[in-house]
């Protein structure tokens, strides 16, 4: 065995196979990958190994798409073919309307990614799969790259591809320790010896934790009992003459696909049951927990109103095994948060349909610092401290009984809720706030005209519309009062601290003590990495001279990752979190300085403290720092006060507001506001697939800088006519807004991929961004967008629509 290698990935289900390959397709062949056992020995050799185009997101079915081509690569392979049962097909079952308007919704997103599925009518699933009753069906969305393949032979043929590469996989070699060294490399400890290693990757399946303790980490993973059984052979199909579709129901929460002449069928029932919470046997080896067919009896009973033939065959097999899920049900794919040199390939609870594609983009993070997609929607810094196992364990017991049923637009599924609450928490419950959630942050959406009031989710618009449209207007016509809870915040002192910040960021620092300004931090490959509001304190009674540097509340770990790792050896620099000691008031509209100039001694003045400023000061008896920045483009003041003081600064705003007309507004609000000026959101429009040119940033990069991460890169950049660019359409439906994902057409071409969109409410006028082709970029341009499977009309306009010359912000 290796004493010394480049990469250890330890687990050697099918994300340590998928990772060991394609390190080695990366180029990096001095890998090894250890397994307690034999390959697949854990969750991956009974799975159902279902393998799916289908994603919630682009990057998901991007994704997918390579691991279908892989898994169509390897089947063929005449040294060493596998089963791999491509192209059967399969539907996803639809008993409402607004179901069959996501399906519509995802066949437009996944269009940009090169995959065609098919929005189906109740006829045509029975159709098409005829063993299915069509009683209370609407329809269903068609992939027709659905199949499955065989587990274990797919990791071994990974596995084999890996060695032949030069990678070594060592069996039957328990890793029994970690250490990490001054230089961040690290020593895999195992019964038959130690390797010293630059980078170590947790590919360790539901034994994650056990792991991740070896590394003083917690991953938020919980283990799910799965049971599926083998049925006897059904004549229909092994008389049909050809392989039957899969098919996936979320009416009666099964799932099931061909097994030679019958069918394996799948079960998500309610009454479910969580797996290994208090430790797993370490002989659980190759096993499966008892059986347990009484627990799904009221999924079976759909099952059967849904397929009748399933009544007049016996059971062959029953398998009731261990899956692994997380907080959102996406997997963990990525950087460990806080640790160095560390990865991990965890949560995969669709692992053999998707974990080509997870050890894709793994692979690629870890040779070159990002992927060819943006993987946020896998990163394991997504979950920050509220990410405990029992909150875990709530999310995965919900995820796992809505297995099928996917989230709508602004749904807040309930479990687990009040992670992480402020002191208004209550307070605003009782004005009637609906709250959604950021990085478990609860913050408010939209404020309830009753008690009673609610929504029916759906991806058109809802009842809530008339509601935001009130708020929005009482920004604009008086003031109005909004909590951004998890704003997160970072202190930076120390002598060199500024010329670290000005290292990271592409611009210009604000320099000037008591300014505020708007940053962009690239990675090294010139793309966009984070977005951040830097404020430069300076020194008063409450501290010495330093600098805040503000971002989105999910960005708290992946922020601080960036950071910590470029502060350079005998740097003067230091960074404290105040992410969970400070809330933030938003105070926005033309009546806005009135209201501070009654609950504060300042001058507020514009002469006094115009846009960009900064000033420490008390809101009423509360200490406060007030920035006047403005998401909303209206006359605003961020208001960042400790949280114990939170209440007291609220109270004395509310107080002074009542004589100024003061509203509460919510998320909602700003969103549909932040559009109409054309700021941008992290994460949606600010991608690490797009560079700040492209993404409309250019005022933000000065060039001239001697030196900022990602320069060089950013400066050897080529663009050309396909390369698409960000722009602001005019969408021409009063239907709904367009989620992100959407397609821009021109023709039958897809020329671009909407990332946000919202109703502008003070314009009166459907909002749309996204990324388009250079050539469609111009300003009244007419595209067209797949919306919920209409093609309705947009026109490029100017990016910002609300106040273009600043006025409001100014004044």
């Amino acid at each position: 065995m290796k004493s010394q290698t480049r990469v250890v990935v330890i687990g050697g289900g099918i994300a340590g196979c998928s990772t060991l390959y394609h390190l080695t397709q990366e180029g990096w062949t001095d890998v090894v990958l250890v397994e307690r056992d034999e390959l697949t020995s854990g969750t991956t050799w009974h799975s159902a190994a279902q393998v799916t185009n289908f994603g919630m997101n682009q990057t998901m079915v991007g994704l997918k798409t390579h691991s279908i081509n892989l898994y169509k690569e390897l089947a063929a392979d005449p040294d060493y073919p596998i089963n791999y049962h491509h192209g059967d097909g399969g539907i996803r079952l639809a008993n409402t309307a607004a179901q069959m308007d996501g399906y519509r919704h995802f066949a437009s997103m996944a269009r940009g990614m090169g995959v065609t599925f098919e929005v189906i009518d109740a006829a045509e699933c029975a159709n098409r799969h005829p063993l299915i009753a069509t009683d209370n069906l609407v329809g269903g969305l068609w992939d027709g790259n659905d199949g499955d393949i065989d587990p274990a032979q797919l990791c071994q043929a990974l596995a084999r591809r890996a060695r032949k590469a030069g990678a070594e996989v060592y069996r039957h070699t328990a890793v029994t320790g970690l250490t990490q060294h001054k230089d961040h490399s690290w020593t895999v400890h195992t019964a038959k010896g130690d390797i010293t290693c630059e980078i170590v990757v947790n590919a360790c399946g539901y034994r994650v934790n056990e792991v991740g303790a070896m590394m003083g980490v917690h991953h938020p993973v919980m283990s799910m009992e799965h049971q599926y059984f083998v049925t006897e052979d059904i004549p229909a199909i092994r008389d049909a003459g050809h392989r039957m579709p899969l098919l996936r129901c979320p009416i009666s929460d099964y799932y099931c696909r061909q097994e030679k002449n019958g069918l394996l069928v799948g079960f998500y029932e309610q009454d479910c049951k969580t797996w290994g919470m208090d430790g797993i046997d370490p002989h659980f080896t190759n096993a499966l927990c008892p059986d347990d067919l009484d627990r799904v009896t009221d999924v079976l009973e759909g099952a059967f109103a849904r397929m009748p033939a399933l009544t007049e065959v016996g059971i062959h097999t029953i398998v009731n095994g261990p899956i692994t899920y997380t907080i959102d049900g996406a997997p963990l794919v990525g950087p460990i948060p806080g640790k160095r040199n560390a990865f991990c390939i965890i949560g995969l609870r669709a692992g053999l349909g998707e974990g080509g594609g997870h050890g894709w983009l793994l692979a690629q993070q870890i040779v070159h610092g990002e992927a060819c997609y943006d993987t946020w929607c896998l990163d394991p810094r997504r979950f920050t401290g509220h990410a405990n196992v029992e909150l875990t364990a709530l999310k995965a017991i919900e995820d796992y009984q809505n297995e099928f049923r996917f989230h709508f637009p602004n749904e807040h599924r309930p479990a687990g809720r009040m992670a992480k609450t402020t002191p208004l928490t209550p307070v605003l419950a009782a004005e009637g706030a609906a709250f959604t959630t950021v990085n478990g942050w609860e913050r408010a959406e939209f404020f309830k005209p009753d008690p009673d009031f609610d929504v029916t989710h759906g991806f058109r618009f809802d009842e809530s519309f008339d509601v935001v449209a009130a708020e929005v207007a009482a920004v604009q016509n008086a003031v109005g009062l909004c909590e951004v809870s998890g704003f997160n915040r970072f202190e930076l002192t120390g002598a060199d601290a500024p010329a670290f910040l000005d290292r990271m960021i592409c611009g210009r620092l604000p320099r000037k003590p008591g300014r505020v300004g708007l940053a962009y931090l690239l990675n090294d490959h010139g793309m966009l990495k984070a977005e951040a509001t830097i404020a430069n304190i300076p020194a008063s009674d409450r501290g010495p001279a330093r600098i805040w540097y503000g971002s989105a509340a999910a960005a708290e770990f992946y922020d601080m990752d960036w950071l910590t790792q470029h502060i350079r050896a005998g740097e003067d620099v230091q960074i404290r979190s105040l992410t969970n000691d400070m809330t933030t008031l938003v105070l926005a509209g033309p009546n806005a300085r009135a209201v501070m100039q009654a609950v504060s001694r300042a001058d507020w003045s514009a002469a006094a403290f115009p846009w960009l400023s900064l000033r420490e000061c008390f809101i009423g008896i509360a200490p406060a720092t007030v920035m006047s920045v403005s998401y909303s483009g209206e006359l605003a003041y961020e208001i960042h006060v400790p949280n114990a003081s939170l209440y007291a600064a609220y109270t004395a705003l509310r107080a002074a507001g009542d004589a100024h007309g003061l509203t509460l507004f919510g998320a909602l609000a700003v969103e549909s506001m932040r559009l109409e000026k054309g700021y941008l959101h992290w994460k949606a429009d600010i991608l690490t697939e797009f560079d700040p040119f492209q993404t409309g940033l250019a005022r933000f990069v000065d060039m001239t800088k001697e030196d900022f991460i990602g320069k060089s890169a950013l400066a050897a950049r080529q663009t050309d006519q396909e390369t698409p660019h960000l722009v602001c359409m005019i969408v021409d439906s009063d239907a709904a807004a367009v989620p992100a994902g959407a397609s821009m057409m021109a023709g039958d071409t897809v020329i671009g991929t909407v990332t946000s969109g919202a109703w502008g409410h003070r314009i009166n006028k459907n909002l749309a961004l996204g990324f388009v082709q250079t050539r469609y970029a111009q300003t009244g341009t007419q595209v067209d967008i797949d919306l919920l499977g209409q093609r309705v009309q947009a026109q490029i306009c100017d990016i910002c629509q609300y106040d273009p010359d600043m006025r409001n912000v100014r004044h």
